[in-house]
């Protein structure tokens, strides 16, 4: 389950929702070639929450880069903000959800926020074309997202391969 030489429990093996043991413990079946515990399977909600987060912790270092310019403390936001994304990501990963996928969305959804709120919180400019050029991304990444779900749904199972 997650446990290190010397019966140590990693990290990973540790949820924070005590639902968790529960589901894993009960005797209730997992879907059809899915391990109640198997590796890499989370719930759709908690992909999106992990890399809502990674979202979140990047807007939230790179603002405060810029605002480290002038105050140094703010430093220490931006490396807390970086690290904590970078390792909400691999966690969104981990969850299951494809990179290509994780890696559009927390990109282009870091670009365009970052360019709405230093907009709103330093007076920066956003004229059309870059509102435009916003709007672009996210078309971008939803063309990715849809094309996931479909090679996802024509992925045969393995109980078909067989």
């Amino acid at each position: 389950m997650g446990s290190r030489p010397g019966g140590i429990r990693s990290i990973d093996a540790v949820s924070t929702d005590p639902r968790a043991e529960l589901a894993t413990s009960s005797s209730t079946p997992a879907a059809p070639g899915i391990s109640a515990s198997a590796p890499g399977i989370a719930s759709p909600a908690r992909r999106w929450l992990f890399l809502a987060c990674a979202i979140a912790l990047e807007v939230s270092g790179s603002l405060s880069l810029k605002g480290a310019l002038e105050t140094p403390v703010l430093y220490v936001v931006v490396v807390g903000g970086y690290l904590g994304s970078f390792v909400f990501l691999a966690r969104t990963l981990r969850a299951g959800l494809p990179l290509g996928v994780a890696y559009g969305i927390w990109g282009a959804a870091g670009v365009a926020m970052t360019a709405v709120l230093s907009a709103w919180i330093f007076g920066e400019p956003l004229t059309g074309l870059m509102a435009l050029g916003i709007a672009v991304i996210i078309a971008g990444v939803l063309c990715v997202e849809l094309g996931s779900q479909r090679a996802a749904d024509s992925v045969p199972t393995r109980e078909a391969r067989s």
